[in-house]
């Protein structure tokens, strides 16, 4: 296990722990209008700088106004890093659960896959609940020093999903599929 109270997850916890715990939110970004200004008054320039470099290009920068489509945000920090005093994480906060991801070894680097995108963690029963049927699965179906993450692309992960009884959610696809019909 690996905790990042953040998604910047300085520990590199997507890289290197079976399962990672990740700061995140669910709610909209906090913006300060005011201190928005003040960075671009202060000269950031904030198309090449914040609108541009976002991933998945939900912020717009016109009229001397910063827009954020929250519902496209993929919380990947940058913005919040650029402009900290002007951008804040929404208030709903909880954790995303990933699973494995490991160092070469046997196989080759492998980064965790998100099995859990939002999860409250006032509570921490459910994440003990989960880590404890991820045990069990791998306990009764792994082989000698393969890792969990082995272990759900050998298995398939639509299989090893159904077995630790987690509903399966959009996040989740790597790539929709091409062919309709299949």
């Amino acid at each position: 296990f690996k905790f990042a109270g953040c998604p910047n997850d300085c520990v590199a916890s997507v890289a290197r722990a079976d399962m990672s715990i990740i700061g995140t939110w669910r709610d909209d970004i906090q913006q300060d209008d005011t201190e928005v200004k003040k960075y671009v008054d202060g000269g950031l320039d904030i198309v090449n700088h914040v609108v541009m470099l976002c991933p998945t290009r939900c912020m717009r920068w016109k009229d001397n106004k910063l827009t954020i489509d929250n519902t496209n945000c993929v919380r990947c920090m940058h913005c919040i890093n650029v402009m900290p005093k002007a951008l804040a994480p929404g208030k709903d906060r909880g954790a995303a659960i990933l699973l494995g991801s490991k160092a070469p070894i046997v196989e080759g680097a492998m980064l965790s896959t998100v099995i859990v995108p939002f999860i409250k963690m006032d509570d921490l029963t459910p994440l003990y609940e989960l880590a404890e049927k991820i045990w069990e699965v791998w306990d009764e179906h792994g082989k000698a020093r393969e890792r969990v993450g082995e272990l759900y692309l050998r298995l398939g992960f639509a299989n090893f999903m159904e077995a630790i009884e987690v509903q399966p959610v959009p996040q989740m696809i790597l790539h929709p599929r091409e062919n309709p019909y299949v």
